[in-house]
């Protein structure tokens, strides 16, 4: 995976951005990310064979595990331009394919998917609720969703169900090698 770090020169295209670059989350591989990619590797029945949509992106970690887990087509779905870009590129330095779509799903209705996966779009309170909103209509649809997430603070926990743990390292902290408690769930009706 294409990662930022002190010599990658993401600065550089952020001083080059004459349109608002904003903070490259997309640029770091998040906890819930990688525990929901190890939960799709580790189990490719999960999404074998199934149309799956990585929904909020970032670096397209959980996509390019869904394509290499056997999904039958991936849609990674992400707001940011740039994150677009460096999924395209990782989805290439991993020899998958998949679909990337710049756009907000969480506005309209869910996709003709199987599986919605999210990893880590519970960290602000108006996003989650957001989410949620969209999940719930994935659910009237009959698609199964699974989160990836490390307990963050707007997780909607009374909807969910634990279905595996991992201790992997978070976003900033991957450098000092500090290692959060992270969590596949599945996301339920009330």
């Amino acid at each position: 995976m294409h990662r930022a770090g002190p010599s990658s020169g993401l600065w550089r295209l952020a001083e080059a951005d004459d349109q608002g670059f904003g903070s490259p989350y997309w640029a770091y591989c998040w906890a819930g990310g990688l525990a929901l990619a190890r939960h799709i590797l580790n189990r490719p029945q999960t999404v074998a064979g199934r149309r799956v949509l990585d929904l909020g992106a970032g670096s397209g970690i959980v996509g390019i595990a869904a394509t290499k887990a056997g999904a039958g087509a991936v849609m990674a779905a992400e707001v940011d331009r740039y994150a677009i870009e460096a999924l395209k590129l990782n989805a290439a330095a991993n020899g998958v394919a998949l679909e990337a779509i710049h756009a907000d799903l969480t506005a309209g209705p869910p996709p003709a998917v199987d599986m919605v996966a999210v990893g880590d779009l519970f960290y602000d309170q108006s996003l989650a609720e957001r989410v949620t909103a969209f999940l719930d209509r994935c659910l009237d649809a009959g698609i199964e969703v699974l989160i990836g997430d490390p307990w963050r603070a707007w997780l909607p926990r009374s909807r969910l169900r634990v279905i595996a743990e991992y201790s992997v390292s978070d976003m900033g902290v991957a450098e000092t090698g500090d290692i959060r408690p992270s969590a596949v769930f599945a996301f339920e009706r009330l």
